[in-house]
């Protein structure tokens, strides 16, 4: 894919051109939204935010690389949900019995596929380190996701956060460092590839 191109055709007027460009990021987009929202339909809705804004602000965009632009969209909007979040903290709704004990795992969130012992181990891994993620502060947790799950380079991630690349450096270094001080906690969770090495018995 020819980025530079697909973003000036779009800059002229081509909404396929930008729809090219939403196809080929969109699945990142989501990705960092629901790893730093920790909820499906909060991310989506973050993602097309995002999507569209930068549909609107196409004409400020000053080169550069296309793909960190669109996260740092996406990071804002999420930032913003976080904000509202702590202004306005909502309660889950759990599903109750007719004695108003609550269900632990109801009927409609079942799934029926099989779940085998991998799918298992990879849910666990997964829930383990959404936890960890969780416990970081919003810049570090952006920070090593755009880095270490989702692939940009620490440039991008200093045009996408709009920080120093030294700042970057800094914060996946501390956040790489709490993750593997969170991860500890959860060594009886993780299989052994993913255990640290000072965790794995002789």
């Amino acid at each position: 894919m020819d980025e530079a191109a697909l973003v000036e055709q779009a800059r002229a007027g081509d909404l396929n051109a930008f729809n090219r460009l939403v196809l080929e990021y969109q699945d990142m987009a989501f990705n960092l939204a629901v790893r730093m929202l920790n909820d499906d339909d909060a991310a989506a809705d973050v993602t097309q935010t995002a999507f569209l804004s930068a549909y609107r602000s196409l004409s400020s965009f000053r080169g550069g690389s296309f793909r960190a632009w669109v996260m740092r969209m996406v990071t804002n909007a999420c930032y913003d949900e976080l904000r509202r979040r702590k202004r306005r903290p909502t309660v889950a709704l759990e599903p109750v019995t007719d004695d108003d004990e609550e269900i632990e795992s109801p009927a409609w969130l079942a799934d029926d596929s099989p779940s085998p012992e991998e799918e298992m181990v990879r849910s666990e891994l997964d829930a383990a380190l959404q936890r960890c993620l969780n416990g970081l502060g919003e810049d570090f947790r952006a920070v090593v996701l755009m880095v270490d799950v989702e692939g940009l380079d620490y440039q991008e991630v200093a045009e996408a956060t709009g920080k120093p690349l030294g700042t970057i450096k800094s914060r996946l270094a501390r956040a790489r460092l709490k993750m593997r001080d969170c991860l500890r906690q959860y060594g009886e969770l993780l299989p052994s590839v993913f255990r640290l090495d000072d965790e794995v018995t002789p």
